[in-house]
């Protein structure tokens, strides 16, 4: 875990040298809890409207760690930043297209780093790109150039009305994989329709030695209300942090973490609708912190905001971990609008044992 270590000291360090005003006070690598199991250790709004080469640095909506220990961070503008592992300072720009040359509502990022009992096969580049657009919604396979090498299948009934009973902007916004590297999970932002509100659908796929991902099960998640699920990510252990988070107008965000444990749910790949009071065992959740309570930091908000450390949060990635507790990144989307900002968040998640 050394580079990954490496990344987290990184987020310290710009976070130190951009000054109080965007990192917080001096003191900030004190333990700031903002629950028994998460603490804040400190924030960076350096990247904050910027441009690099020419292409805005903002509207990110995922975060990756790649095989060389930098971070990759996905704009839903259709674009793939590389950050110095360093400093974070973006040091590339890939733009991203479909099939057609289409931009894409680029939403979710893996990169796929295989597990050694796993092979590139057939001179398929080892740390391809899977990501996810909203529009259809859909998940392909890039290589480092930008180069589409495939595209996974999903199932009809997620796919936007009228071709299925996704509603518009709510499909995939989540992507990971889980340990050992053959298992995809894609997370649904908001429900079906006909699934009762709140109870979104988290999509799998596997693979089987060096081949392509295959459909595979299917399971039911409860937001709270008002919330969708902008992010997921697999700990080391199998469970999943997932992060849930809406926005009211004249109030601002909010945003929780749980950790979610998806084992003894039942697969909904063939449930038409869930209701809720259907038998179905969803994913149980924990919540890990609601980031109201964080302290902020000296952070400021551009428009009102029940914290202001809070934005629009919606990228997420482990760093590291050791012992049961995780090094976690967030990045807010900024929307390149002038009312909120692109922030780093450094946390620190406790995840307690993993129980049976």
């Amino acid at each position: 875990m050394r580079l990954r270590t490496v990344l987290a000291t990184a987020v310290a360090c710009l976070a130190a040298a951009t000054g109080p005003t965007a990192a917080g006070p001096a003191n900030a690598r004190e333990n700031h809890a903002c629950s028994a199991s998460v603490s804040i250790e400190r924030f960076s709004d350096a990247l904050d409207k910027t441009t690099y080469r020419g292409t805005f640095v903002g509207n990110f909506s995922a975060l990756a760690v790649d095989r060389d220990g930098s971070l990759a961070a996905l704009s839903d503008r259709s674009s793939l930043f590389g950050l110095d592992a360093r400093t974070l300072a973006p040091t590339s720009v890939l733009p991203l297209a479909d099939e057609n040359g289409a931009a894409l509502d680029s939403e979710g990022l893996v990169i796929d780093l295989p597990h050694s009992r796993l092979r590139s096969s057939g001179g398929t580049p080892i740390g391809t790109r899977l990501i996810t657009s909203e529009t259809e919604p859909s998940v392909r396979r890039y290589a480092p150039d930008g180069t589409i090498l495939d595209r996974l299948p999903v199932p009809d009934a997620l796919r936007v009305a009228p071709a299925g009973r996704a509603v518009s902007n709510g499909t995939f916004e989540g992507l990971t994989l889980l340990p050992g590297g053959r298992t995809l999970l894609a997370s649904m932002e908001y429900a079906l329709s006909g699934d009762s509100a709140g109870i979104v659908r988290f999509q799998t796929w596997r693979r089987t030695g060096d081949g392509p991902f295959r459909l595979a099960a299917q399971y039911a998640y409860r937001t709270d209300t008002g919330l969708g699920v902008p992010e997921v990510r697999a700990t080391p252990d199998g469970r999943l942090l997932v992060l849930e988070r809406g926005f009211t107008p004249g109030v601002g965000n909010a945003v929780r973490l749980y950790l979610a444990d998806p084992r003894h749910a039942t697969d909904t790949s063939r449930t038409q609708n869930l209701t809720g009071q259907d038998g179905v065992r969803l994913i149980r959740k924990t919540l890990l912190t609601d980031m109201v309570t964080c302290p902020s930091l000296g952070a400021t908000a551009k428009q009102p905001q029940p914290n202001p450390l809070l934005d629009n949060i919606e990228g997420m990635v482990i760093t590291g971990h050791s012992r049961g507790r995780l090094d976690v990144l967030l990045v807010s989307d900024d929307n390149q609008n002038p009312a909120q900002t692109t922030r780093l968040y450094s946390l620190r998640v406790r995840t307690g044992p993993s129980r049976p």
